[in-house]
């Protein structure tokens, strides 16, 4: 396999990046110029003038989406900044066209004030259909997030909260489903504090969960605390409803699930065996997770999910965003709610047959060609109930 760091870097260079925009239209002659430009676009103008929403009938908006950072938290490199948070919000447009037909355009704004950021998104909003948030760091992205969705008419979502919260509970659907245990009498570790663990903790207890413990670097979150940090506040009242105390070792003793979205190496894997019987282990940190999974098997999981494509199960949010966007866009939605969301879940669940399902075959690949198609439809479908 060719070095995929150099090939990143040779192909972007001789290609001058990895996006280009293609007219729709011919502009050939003077005739073609008359119909695309002027003086032909002033009554599709005049048109929209008169109802605002024509907009996504005569033009790109119904398919457009932004794709925004501030730079401040890109994949695992940190407050890198927009220039070179560029390539990474190429990258997302892509996948937005190759596998949804999406078109979506990087933007890169230069400022990680929470108020600019959403002055500057609101101000660029009518071009759109919807907005991808990306990489934007906690605790800034959650208040950003929260006051687009109430602000704009379009949809909003947080990729790195919400994209990956959605692939952990499809392939949580069918772990459960071999292991014959209920989503709502399972008891789940979410180790890691920050934007990913509090979405997946949310999104878990709005799919059913009623057992969560999350933890962070301190130990197991607690509403009785008294050095609770500011964006664990609201999660603490929902989790851990026992004030169980301590550490990570501590958190899984009796647990059925850990998913992981916080450091390498954390999970010693002995800890394994003081699990339930047939645990379910999502270490997801990457590039090394809290647990190799070849070590948690010989150790006693049941089932392994990883964010990496050398291992099976791979925790993808690729199989989420592409379809959940087709979804709202094809119905028009102006956000995109925790029902879309569970129904996306549920929606790559059962792109594998029940008779498919094994221990290393939860989750279907992401090239998977039934994913999209299924995704959209279960969202539209959830949209339009």
């Amino acid at each position: 396999m060719a070095d995929v760091k150099k090939e990143a870097l040779k192909i972007s260079q001789e290609k001058g990046g990895k996006l280009e925009i293609k007219s729709k239209v011919p502009v050939q002659s003077r005739e073609d110029l008359a119909i695309a430009y002027t003086p032909g676009v002033a009554e599709v103008s005049s048109t929209i003038a008169k109802n605002e929403n024509a907009v996504y009938d005569y033009t790109s908006k119904k398919n457009m989406v932004a794709v925004v950072t501030d730079g401040s938290a890109v994949l695992g490199l940190g407050n890198i900044g927009p220039e070179a948070a560029l390539p990474v919000m190429e990258g997302k447009a892509i996948l937005f066209k190759e596998f949804a037909g999406i078109d979506a355009i990087p933007i890169c704004l230069d400022t990680q004030d929470t108020e600019e950021i959403i002055s500057h998104i609101k101000a660029l909003a009518p071009t759109f259909g919807g907005i991808n948030l990306e990489d934007i760091a906690a605790p800034r992205c959650f208040e950003i997030e929260s006051r687009l969705k109430e602000e704009l008419d379009i949809p909003v979502f947080h990729d790195d909260q919400h994209g990956t919260a959605i692939v952990v509970l499809a392939a949580l659907f069918n772990a459960l489903k071999l292991t014959k245990k209920d989503l709502s009498e399972v008891e789940i570790v979410v180790n890691g504090g920050g934007a990913a663990g509090i979405a997946i903790t949310k999104k878990l207890l709005a799919a059913g969960a009623k057992d969560v413990l999350l933890v962070d670097k301190t130990g197991i979150i607690s509403s009785d605390a008294s050095d609770l940090a500011e964006r664990h506040r609201e999660i603490a009242q929902v989790t851990n409803l026992s004030h169980k105390k301590g550490d990570l070792h501590e958190a899984l003793k009796g647990a059925d699930v850990f998913i992981g979205v916080s450091a390498p190496n954390v999970l010693d894997p002995e800890w394994i065996q003081d699990m339930n019987e047939k645990p379910i282990l999502f270490p997801m940190a990457n590039p090394t997770p809290e647990v190799m999974p070849d070590a948690a098997k010989e150790h006693g999981a049941f089932i392994t999910g990883t964010g990496r494509s050398d291992f099976s199960n791979q925790i993808n949010n690729v199989l989420a965003f592409p379809g959940i966007f087709r979804g709202a866009l094809d119905s028009r939605s102006s956000d995109i709610t925790d029902e879309m969301q569970i129904a996306a879940a549920k929606g790559i669940a059962a792109v594998i047959p029940e008779d498919e399902l094994s221990a290393d075959y939860i989750i279907p690949d992401v090239f998977h060609p039934d994913v999209v198609d299924i995704v959209a439809k279960s969202v539209s479908d959830s949209a339009t109930k």
